[in-house]
């Protein structure tokens, strides 16, 4: 890194330490300056005054919501809760991984450890812990009253096999439950990477399908995003896409790609019983770009207007303007932005100039 940084989210500490004491860095005090935007943007139907923030993952409560609205993320998604609480995997939770050239989305074995360093990327194991719906729906609404002028909060939500008759009735009663709160958009998270590369959600077309329609039908009047992985080709992806035509306001994508992290030994970096863990940052930004152009290609294509949110390796003001060009109507940074508070506020003076 140029300089060291305190990152907001502190590794070495647990989920819950996390939850309680943080956020850190910068983010634990006032901006020393704030970029003021004169001429809003449109994201949705809504006047917002840069179409960036940050995804689904660091931002664990109000506390860290509260930071970044101020820091200049306009769109912050409050991190994915559950219909019932849900424990975090234990440390380590979040590494840094070293591959070899570009990531692929093959499951590469990478090396991980905790030396950070630019450009950043980290492997994250949680499994999208949540506490009940007590305590996060009080916090959530918090939140949301926070949003100044031209911010938006966004409520992040995951059905729990079990805790409902079907996984769709769970998800319905998740997004129920954040409408509470008066989220103005909701996303569904579809792609956790913590069950498998290959036992993803939303891999399972008809069972996305379901979904969808069950939560539209609980919640018709708030526009809903679907958290997606990545999809090596237009033939991948484009029969969901049919499916959900008219069904869902957008899409959200990717969440990470998944790696196999070593330590220097060559042994699971996250432990025996955690063999794989999601990748974000700089490693899976051609990934990230790359899925806003399939589903903007494919959209024009349906001559649909569904929404695209570009997520994965944005750490610069060229970043965000890259995922705009490939057809992005937002863009978010999760790793990028827990290293560098200012991001948000660099990225405006730079489009504004």
């Amino acid at each position: 890194m140029k300089k060291t940084i305190t990152p907001f989210y502190d590794p070495l500490l647990s989920y819950e330490d996390n939850y309680e004491q943080g956020p850190f860095g910068d983010f634990a005090h006032s901006p020393k300056t704030v970029i003021e935007v004169t001429k809003p943007s449109h994201f949705l139907n809504l006047s917002v005054n840069l179409p960036f923030g940050i995804p689904a993952g660091p931002l664990l409560n109000a506390n860290y919501v509260k930071a970044a609205l101020a820091y200049g993320f306009d769109l912050c998604v409050y991190k994915t809760v559950r219909t019932k609480a849900h424990k975090s995997h234990p440390l380590p939770n979040v590494l840094s991984i070293h591959p070899k050239g570009q990531l692929s989305h093959q499951v590469d074995t990478v090396l991980a450890d905790r030396n950070y360093q630019s450009p950043i990327s980290i492997t994250n194991s949680f499994g999208v812990p949540s506490f009940d719906p007590d305590v996060w729906q009080e916090d959530l609404a918090d939140a949301v009253n926070a949003a100044k002028k031209g911010q938006y909060v966004i409520g992040s939500f995951q059905g729990t096999p079990g805790n409902e008759a079907t996984i769709e009735k769970d998800y319905a009663l998740a997004a129920r439950l954040v409408a509470q709160t008066n989220a103005p958009i909701l996303e569904a998270n579809l792609s956790c990477p913590n069950e498998g590369v290959h036992k993803l959600l939303c891999f399972d077309f008809d069972k996305v399908e379901r979904v969808a329609k069950e939560i539209k039908n609980a919640v018709p009047d708030k526009p809903l995003f679907l958290k997606l992985a990545y999809f090596a080709s237009d033939n991948d992806v484009m029969p969901l896409l049919k499916k959900l035509h008219g069904v869902v306001d957008g899409f959200s994508t990717i969440n990470t790609l998944s790696a196999r992290p070593v330590d220097k030994n060559g042994d699971p970096a996250l432990g025996h019983d955690r063999p794989a863990g999601g990748v974000c940052g700089d490693a899976i930004r051609w990934a990230g770009i790359e899925m806003v152009k399939r589903l903007a290609r494919l959209r024009n294509e349906l001559a649909s207007d569904f929404a695209i949110i570009g997520v994965g390796g944005v750490s610069s003001a060229q970043h965000y303007q890259q995922y705009i060009d490939a057809g992005a109507n937002a863009v978010m940074s999760a790793t990028g932005a827990m290293w560098d508070p200012n991001l948000a506020f660099e990225i405006k003076k730079n489009i504004i100039k």
